[in-house]
């Protein structure tokens, strides 16, 4: 069994198409095809179903891929250990980070860190924050960025707080509320809000914050991203919830500062286990050590 051939069938799984994951191994397709049967011959086991429409996992392939992920890992990691030893930094950075985050200029400290550091190969993925939470424990992440509600801590990883605000609501130009520079919440009662998702951290903020004022409202468009959010707000579909110091993101909307206004706490986040060299420099570059973590470690989840 050759990493190689790992590799072949991660690109396949991925792609769902050998043509696909052959251009993306560069290299021809009769290989890649050629490789992985030889793969199944020596595993004893079909990997892949084949019709004229879809390729997909077969059960043994669905067995067969975390550990494969596992071993080009720990294969990519021994080589930017290597390199580290060497004071070279290589390998992969992948990173996550919740659409809204403020704390840190994350485009321009990528930019910066890959100037410094072109032999790494950088990945960013957009998400809410407990899916953020998971792939890091899974180490599918590296780091990444979360916005939790405050007395929520992210467990199963090690982290440090970035920075507290609060929420401010959004409005459309020419709402009745445009002309208020500050409101309380159940002046929101009868509005209908363009929100996240229920149950995500972006949104828990915000509902526990109206629960404990007492008024119940109405979410009638769940929206997992801030720009669809703002578009709907502007055609006076509902009102918004978003960080204070996101929403000059939002020029033309009207910003309402809330006398009890929920809170969110921004947290960086990276595995509890020995982060890689990309990674412990990239922390480094935010002046974050990995041994300098106030989230306790935990088993438990996200």
């Amino acid at each position: 069994m050759e990493l190689q051939q790992m590799r072949y069938v991660v690109a396949v799984a991925e792609t769902s198409n050998f043509t696909r994951a052959a251009e993306q191994c560069r290299v021809v397709q009769s290989a890649l095809s050629h490789q992985i049967a030889r793969l199944e011959r020596e595993l004893g086991a079909k990997l892949f179903e084949r019709t004229s429409r879809r390729v997909r996992l077969t059960p043994a392939g669905e067995a067969f891929l975390p550990a494969a992920r596992q071993a080009l890992d720990a294969a990519d990691r021994a080589r930017a250990e290597v390199a580290a030893a060497a004071g070279e930094i290589r390998g992969r950075l992948a990173i996550g980070a919740i659409p809204t985050v403020v704390a840190v200029d994350l485009p321009a400290a990528l930019k910066e860190f890959h100037l410094r550091h072109r032999q790494v190969r950088i990945s960013l993925r957009s998400g809410a924050s407990e899916d953020l939470i998971e792939r890091v424990q899974q180490g599918g992440l590296d780091i990444a960025f979360l916005g939790l509600p405050p007395g929520v801590r992210p467990k199963g990883v090690r982290g440090r707080e970035l920075a507290r605000g609060e929420l401010v609501a959004v409005v459309a130009p020419g709402h009745p509320l445009a002309d208020d520079d500050r409101v309380e919440l159940h002046r929101l009662a009868d509005e209908s809000f363009v929100d996240f998702p229920a149950g995500t951290a972006g949104r828990v903020q915000s509902d526990e914050a109206f629960a404990a004022a007492g008024v119940r409202r109405e979410v009638a468009f769940e929206i997992s991203t801030p720009d669809f959010m703002a578009r709907l707000i502007r055609q006076g579909l509902g009102i918004g919830m978003l960080p204070a110091a996101f929403v000059s993101a939002f020029p033309d909307l009207h910003v309402v500062r809330l006398s009890d206004a929920p809170a969110r706490i921004e947290h960086v986040i990276w595995s509890r286990f020995q982060p890689s060299p990309a990674a412990t420099a990239f922390l480094a570059a935010l002046d974050i050590s990995p041994a300098d973590s106030s989230t306790p470690p935990s088993n438990g989840g996200g």
